[in-house]
């Protein structure tokens, strides 16, 4: 009976464990969030477009395109800030990001060149994330006196 339990405890033990270990990788998660926005933006009108005939409408909703906005904001700002802070100390990525979020802005603002403004916003945004990636790669966690770790 004491080996069952153990073994249950130890089991126990491992699965929390690897879950304390388990650590969320912000630029993929920016990636995949800019790309989502991207594919709402461009394939939801084309697939959706019968909503209307249902009493829906997320078709140019502006609550759910600022909701969107601002979630592919904030994740994105950590990603970028996280590394930024940590690891290379490049304002470059935060730059590139901001661009790209001006262009999404104005995307909502001047409607009838949306599509104008959708393309270089994402473009920038995910050039962001992966000039982030990258500088944290090439970084190589190398140590100064105004890092965090």
């Amino acid at each position: 009976m004491l080996q069952k339990i153990d073994f249950a405890t130890q089991l126990r033990s491992n699965i929390f464990v690897s879950i304390m270990k388990l650590q969320v990788n912000w630029d993929a998660l920016g990636v995949v969030t800019s790309i989502i926005c991207a594919l709402h933006c461009a394939v939801l009108p084309l697939i959706l477009t019968s909503l209307p005939l249902f009493g829906i409408n997320i078709i140019h909703n502006s609550f759910f395109e600022a909701g969107m906005i601002a979630l592919a904001f904030a994740i994105g700002s950590f990603a970028l800030y996280h590394v930024y802070k940590r690891h290379h100390h490049r304002l470059f990525t935060l730059l590139i990001f901001s661009t790209g979020f001006i262009f999404l802005v104005m995307k909502e603002i001047f409607i009838s060149s949306e599509i104008l403004l959708l393309i270089p916003a994402v473009a920038f945004i995910l050039t962001a994330h992966f000039f982030n990636y990258h500088f944290c790669r090439k970084a190589n966690h190398c140590h100064s006196t105004d890092c965090n770790h």
